[in-house]
Formats: C-alpha cells, sequence, structure tokens
C-alpha cells in the first residue's frame, strides 16, 4: 500500500465566475487554495465506475509508441472503443477524433503539444448541463437512447513511480455544493477560434476520499467517469494532477494519454 500525503488543487468561493484556458494559463483565473490530504492507493480498493466513479483495468495496445498521436488515432481509439464496449455494456461508443497528451513540466516537452500540461487544479471535464447538451448532440440517428454517459480512459506512458500522478475524489464522497462553476476555454496552438463550456472546480471538503494508482504500468489503464445520465449512478469524476512525494529526483517525468468515449445504450 502506498498511501501519500499531498497538496491538492482546491479551489475557494469568489465572485467573479472563474475560467481556465488550455494552453495560455498566464491568462487563467482560478482562485486557488490548496490543501494537504490523504490521497490512498486504489489499488487496495475495487472501484466500481458506477459507484466511485473510476477503475483500473489492464489494457495493452497494438501501438508500440502512444506518443505517435497519429497511430493513436488510427489504431489505438478503436481499441478503446472496444474497452468502453466490453466495461460498460453499451450498444455503441462515440469516440473523440484525437488523444491528448499531457507532460509534466520538468520533462520540457509542454510547448511543443496542444493542451499538454497537467492540470493542476481539481477539475471536472465538463458541467452536467454542457455535458448532457454533447451527449444528445452525439447521439447516433434513429436510435431510442436510453441512457448516455462519458468516459476518460487515462494512461501512464512512463511507467514506475510517476512525478505527477493523477488524483481522483471518490463521486459518493462529493457533495453538491462543493461543485463551483467556472468556464473552460480551449485556445488551439493551430490558431483556429478559441471555443469553451462550463466546467467545474472542486471546494474542500474533509468528508473527501482522494485516491490514486500507484506505479502504473503501460498496459494498465484508468476508467472515470466524466458525465451520466441515469441519476442513480455516479455522475461525474473530480480530479487533477499532484506532486508524488514517492517520486525521488530521478523518477521519470509525467507522460500520459487521454482517450475520451460517449457511450450508448437503445432501448
Amino acid at each position: 500500500m502506498k498511501d501519500v500525503r499531498a497538496a491538492i488543487g482546491y479551489s475557494e468561493r469568489t465572485e467573479r465566475r472563474p475560467f481556465f484556458y488550455a494552453n495560455a494559463h498566464e491568462k487563467d483565473f482560478v482562485p486557488l487554495k490548496p490543501a494537504e490530504v490523504t490521497i490512498h492507493d486504489a489499488r487496495e480498493i475495487d472501484a466500481d465506475l458506477d459507484r466511485e466513479g473510476f477503475m483500473l483495468v489492464g489494457h495493452a495496445s497494438a501501438v508500440d509508441d502512444l506518443t505517435d498521436l497519429e497511430q493513436v488515432a488510427k489504431v489505438h481509439r478503436a481499441e478503446i472503443s472496444d474497452l468502453l464496449k466490453r466495461l460498460t455494456g453499451c450498444d455503441e461508443v462515440m469516440m473523440t477524433p484525437f488523444g491528448i497528451l499531457r507532460f509534466s513540466e520538468k520533462s520540457g516537452a509542454n510547448e511543443e503539444h496542444d493542451n499538454s500540461h497537467p492540470a493542476r487544479f481539481v477539475h471536472v471535464d465538463m458541467a452536467k448541463e454542457d455535458a448532457a447538451a454533447m451527449r444528445a448532440k452525439g447521439a447516433p440517428e434513429g436510435k431510442t437512447v436510453v441512457r448516455s454517459a462519458q468516459y476518460n480512459v487515462w494512461r501512464s506512458l512512463a511507467g514506475g513511480t510517476q512525478d505527477v500522478p493523477l488524483g481522483l475524489c471518490a463521486y459518493p464522497s462529493i457533495a453538491a455544493e462543493d461543485l463551483l462553476d467556472c468556464q473552460a476555454i480551449f485556445d488551439p496552438l493551430d490558431g483556429s477560434p478559441e471555443w469553451g463550456f462550463a466546467n467545474y472546480l472542486l471546494a474542500a471538503n474533509p468528508a473527501h476520499q482522494w485516491f490514486y494508482y500507484s506505479d502504473m504500468r503501460p498496459d494498465e489503464a484508468i476508467v472515470f467517469k466524466t458525465s451520466e445520465s441515469d441519476p442513480e449512478r455516479a455522475q461525474l469524476m473530480p480530479h487533477g494532477a499532484f506532486d508524488n512525494p514517492l517520486a525521488g529526483p530521478d523518477a521519470p517525468p509525467r507522460v500520459s494519454l487521454e482517450m475520451r468515449g460517449t457511450c450508448y445504450w437503445y432501448g
């Protein structure tokens, strides 16, 4: 068991609505109020996607180099679609067209990639109303959808004791008032127009239960819920990067890959 104590990037309440950018973080308004918490090693629990909102799975890819985003789009995207269908029992998965690589700061690779900084403020990938609208917009035509949910599939490509792992706040420990409305703004490096949607930051609450997976291998992946239509199931997953106190100065810098998909169940 490798539980740790580390600072988590909570935010404080403010009259001004916070916002953050995918790339130009110098323009962010995120009223950070970090707090040190115990982050439990989730390898010690049997986490469930519909209860805690996350789980760990073994999953090897046919792609040798998962930093090659062209191969990720051509090959790995379908692998993740198959994984989500198997895990959830859904009828169809609509994947986003690309993967997202993120690097810890000491790698020096952030400026070479779009949206590649680890998010050190706790956030939820999309607010409930905007997520519901996105699920509805992406629903296949001619089908009666009885349930839909969005998932993020996250893996460490570096291996070993990662310097900046992903912390996850178990859904049952969150109160509705802990979620702080904010705006996520995407400012693509290719110069295309900015766009955005509503998101949430997270206010501190001593009831929160924090988890991470220690020493992840490239043939493992965290699957976590980002939105859900069924109110009886975990709805979303506050998450954020933290500095791992178990990682020494020679620990490999974080390299992680995120793949996102929406699952649909038909009536």
